[in-house]
């Protein structure tokens, strides 16, 4: 993992936190419902980061310098895939936060299949 992430992960917590302190200020007779709906929307933006640094230190975000044998296989005929350069992925938390990933794609020689692998 990177050095700076732990850092961001910090001031995104902190903006979590000042950002509920504010909240709540400006709706002292929330209900119990309109709390928790607020704090789990500002949680899912920290949640969605970790999710995206998490993914991003993964081994399987770039898997070009790997030995063939160690390399992604090819969900439909176990041929090991061949890196197609880094592309970038949208993806959405179940918190509704966009994340993006930059990760190698790669290409089954054999039978075409083009794919991210998981991990």
């Amino acid at each position: 993992m990177a050095e700076e992430t732990d850092p961001g992960w910090r001031k995104l917590s902190e903006e979590v936190l000042s950002g509920m302190k504010e909240w709540r200020q400006a709706h002292p007779k929330a209900t119990f419902r309109e709390i928790e709906e607020a704090v789990t929307q500002r949680m899912s933006r920290l949640t969605a980061r970790l999710i995206q640094d998490l993914a991003l230190s993964s081994p399987a975000s770039d898997w070009r310098s790997q030995a063939l044998s160690e390399r992604p296989q090819c969900p439909q005929c176990a041929t090991p895939l061949q890196a197609r350069g880094n592309r970038l992925r949208h993806l959405q938390s179940t918190g509704g936060q966009d994340i993006e990933l930059t990760r190698t794609y790669g290409t089954c020689p054999t039978c075409g299949a083009g794919l991210f692998p998981p991990g």
